[in-house]
């Protein structure tokens, strides 16, 4: 008989919090491009929820595509290799380009799409992270808008998962995983 999970989850930035820094970004986004046409890439699966709330509060003309990129082992330990698993539908050859992804981490994942993205000649490319975790970077990237700095926790929600569970939560929770998962119980990366 299968043994019933005991992750504790610990709010670390309540649903209100989120929503009041969102539209702050957005507001500080729509400021930047006054006047121009705005197309946001969001990285898939995590920025998902972010690139949706952030999309709807900039006041400006957008558009949407999505890109999906792994840099992730079985255990959710960082490979050191990032490889595509989904590509942009269309070209972004002298548009604004808006990176929206759910968490700044190691920055490998980042440094890759930024290397890729330059590569297909866009007027502007700029970052957008709901979460920033520095203590973790392994490449020198930087995000142009960040929606929270972080400590070095293992969080999920809103759009952020473990294994695929978690994703809906409305706050973004520090996850302890419970004592059957083994070894990755403590794990602090992303």
């Amino acid at each position: 008989m299968p043994v019933a999970r005991r992750d504790r989850l610990e709010v670390l930035i309540q649903r209100a919090a989120i929503e009041k820094r969102v539209r702050a970004v957005a507001r500080r986004i729509t400021t930047d491009f006054k006047g121009q046409q705005l197309h946001l890439v969001g990285v898939l699966k995590g920025a998902c929820i972010f690139l949706a709330d952030l999309v709807r509060e900039i006041k400006l003309d957008t558009s949407i595509d999505f890109i999906a990129v792994s840099a992730y082992g079985p255990g959710h330990e960082p490979t050191g290799q990032v490889r595509m698993q989904k590509d942009l539908d269309s070209s972004i050859a002298g548009m604004n380009v808006l990176l929206v992804e759910d968490i700044l981490d190691t920055g490998l994942t980042l440094s890759y799409l930024l290397r890729i993205l330059r590569q297909r000649q866009p007027k502007c490319l700029r970052v957008a992270a709901l979460l920033d975790k520095p203590s973790r970077r392994l490449k020198e990237v930087k995000a142009d808008y960040v929606g929270f700095t972080i400590p070095n926790e293992f969080v999920v929600g809103y759009g952020l998962d473990y294994a695929e569970r978690y994703r809906h939560l409305k706050d973004i929770c520090i996850l302890r995983l419970s004592p059957s998962e083994g070894p990755a119980a403590s794990a602090t990366s992303r």
